[in-house]
C-alpha cells in the first residue's frame, strides 16, 4: 500500500501587508459584492467588539467630519475678528480724515484706540525740533537714542520690548504694566513718529501676530498730520 500524499491544510500566506493595503486602496469597492467576506472580517473596536468595515467608514467619516467643522468654527472666528477690526478701522480713519486740527487727530487716535479698540496702553509720539503744543513731541536724536532698533526697517513690529524702550514709549510708571506691545512707524514725506499700543498680556502681541489694521492707520496718519504741521525734520 502506497502511502497518499499529505494536503497541506493551510495555505502559506505570503502576501505583504502593504500589498494587500495597495490594493485595496486601487479597489475601493472590492467588498461591495461581498458581504461574505465582510462577515468573517475582524476589526478592533474601541468596545474589543467587531464591527464591519462599513461602520468602521462611518466613524472615520464622522471623525473627519467633527474636525472641518472645528476648523471652520476657527476660520469662521477669525473672519468675523477681522470684520470688527475693519469696522473700527474704517471709523477711525474717516474721523482723521475729517479732522480739521492737529489737536483733532491726536484726540480721535487715543480714543479710538482706548475705547473702540480696547487697548489700555497708547502713545503716539511725533518726532521733530520744533515742537508743538499738541501731542507729544520729541528730537530726532532723543527718539533715535531710545528706540532705533525699532525704527531700522520702517515696519510695524510686536512682541516683548526692552525696559528702556517700553519707558520711552509709554512712560516710566506705565512700563512696569505693559506685557507686551506692537510698535507702527510713522515715515512719509518728512514725517516721523511712531504710534504704539500696549497689553498688560504678554503673550497678546507675539512676533508673529498680525499688524495689518495697526500699519493702515499708521499710514493715514503719516498723509494727515503734515496738514497741520510743517516743522518736522527727518530722523535719519
Amino acid at each position: 500500500m502506497t502511502d497518499k500524499p499529505k494536503v497541506p491544510t493551510e495555505q502559506p500566506f505570503d502576501l505583504d501587508a502593504e500589498a494587500v493595503v495597495a490594493f485595496l486602496r486601487a479597489h475601493p469597492t472590492f467588498f461591495a459584492d461581498r458581504d461574505e467576506l465582510l462577515g468573517e472580517l475582524r476589526i478592533p473596536h474601541e468596545r474589543g467588539d467587531s464591527v464591519s468595515l462599513v461602520e468602521r467608514q462611518l466613524k472615520l467619516l464622522r471623525d473627519r467630519n467633527i474636525e472641518m467643522r472645528h476648523r471652520l468654527s476657527q476660520l469662521m472666528d477669525v473672519a468675523r475678528d477681522n470684520d470688527r477690526l475693519f469696522d473700527k478701522t474704517r471709523r477711525l480713519i474717516l474721523d482723521l480724515l475729517d479732522a480739521n486740527s492737529l489737536e483733532e487727530v491726536v484726540m480721535a487716535v487715543e480714543d479710538s484706540l482706548r475705547q473702540e479698540f480696547q487697548v489700555p496702553f497708547v502713545s503716539l509720539i511725533l518726532f521733530g525740533e520744533n515742537a508743538t503744543p499738541v501731542g507729544r513731541w520729541v528730537n530726532s536724536a532723543e527718539a533715535h537714542q531710545a528706540i532705533g532698533g525699532l525704527l531700522g526697517n520702517g515696519k510695524t513690529v510686536s512682541g516683548n520690548l526692552r525696559d528702556h524702550e517700553l519707558a520711552f514709549l509709554f512712560g516710566e510708571e506705565q512700563r512696569k504694566q505693559v506685557g507686551s506691545s506692537a510698535v507702527a512707524t510713522l515715515d512719509y514725506q518728512g514725517l516721523h513718529g511712531v504710534l504704539a499700543i500696549g497689553s498688560r498680556d504678554p503673550q497678546h502681541y507675539k512676533s508673529t501676530v498680525g499688524t495689518l489694521f495697526l500699519s493702515y492707520i499708521a499710514e493715514v496718519l503719516g498723509r494727515v498730520v503734515p496738514r497741520f504741521t510743517q516743522t518736522l525734520r527727518s530722523v535719519r
